[in-house]
């Protein structure tokens, strides 16, 4: 591939045998190149020195973790799960999701990517949505990675993410505690689960391409075809994003 499309991944902080690293499933990465087209660049939790990193990419993928944005990020003052934080992405992420708003970089978010758009712009979460009434367990449970990411739910798309999956009502995996509560300013729901939790948003008036989605499209991308148009269309972005101002192009 000469010229790839360069996607960045933010990375979280992990303690790996004692030492602190910056990791992220290698499965987001394998996405982008089998899907999208395109190069995967890790983005380490450096906070806001790692913003001009943007003047060298494509994209940006904002991906799943573990992980939960601290409830301070969207004014909070309760915390229901305090031993489940990374600071050091939050730090990264949010100004890099502005940032990239601002200069309409394409963007996907995904899991916990979305519930960070959602922060950015000015919203909310709810911390536990299984303890929301009429709300569903949205978490995976206890099993292997092919129980995990199992078929657990219908989501009801329109819009913009309906006329990119190809269909208005698709399965989904399930693997979050946590979603968006209130809505932020300039999201258009475009994705609903039965018990009525947000499944996917994109951003009005965005430059560029700007969605996001609650399940993890990332697994086994080729094998679902609403999965793989996901990642094929924010390819195509990142490729005119990278046209149009004259930087890299797809070989």
């Amino acid at each position: 591939m000469k010229n790839p499309i360069l996607v960045g991944i933010p990375a979280c902080t992990k303690l790996i045998s004692g030492y602190i690293q910056h990791a992220t499933p290698a499965r987001y990465g394998a996405a982008l190149v089998q899907a999208a087209n395109a190069m995967p660049v890790l983005i380490p939790p450096e906070g806001e020195t790692m913003l001009p990193l943007l003047d060298r990419l494509d994209g940006v993928m904002f991906n799943g973790s573990p992980s939960n944005v601290m409830p301070i990020c969207y004014g909070a003052d309760y915390d229901a799960t305090p031993d489940s934080h990374d600071p050091d992405r939050d730090a990264t992420t949010i100004p890099m999701i502005r940032a990239a708003m601002e200069r309409g970089i394409p963007i996907l978010c995904i899991c916990r990517g979305m519930q960070e758009l959602n922060v950015a712009l000015g919203g909310t979460l709810y911390q536990e949505v299984h303890k929301v009434p009429g709300r569903m367990d949205h978490r995976a449970g206890d099993g292997d990675n092919e129980f995990r990411f199992r078929l657990q739910h219908e989501v009801a798309l329109s819009g913009e993410m309906a006329r990119v999956c190809g269909a208005e009502i698709i399965q989904v995996n399930s693997l979050h505690g946590q979603g968006i509560d209130r809505l932020a300013g300039g999201l258009a729901v475009e994705g609903l689960a039965p018990d009525g939790t947000i499944e996917a948003v994109r951003v009005e008036g965005a430059r560029s391409f700007a969605l996001a989605v609650q399940w993890h499209p990332e697994w086994e991308v080729l094998s679902y075809p609403d999965r793989q148009r996901i990642f094929q269309a924010f390819g195509e972005a990142c490729a005119a994003y990278a046209a149009a101002r004259g930087g890299r192009r797809a070989a």
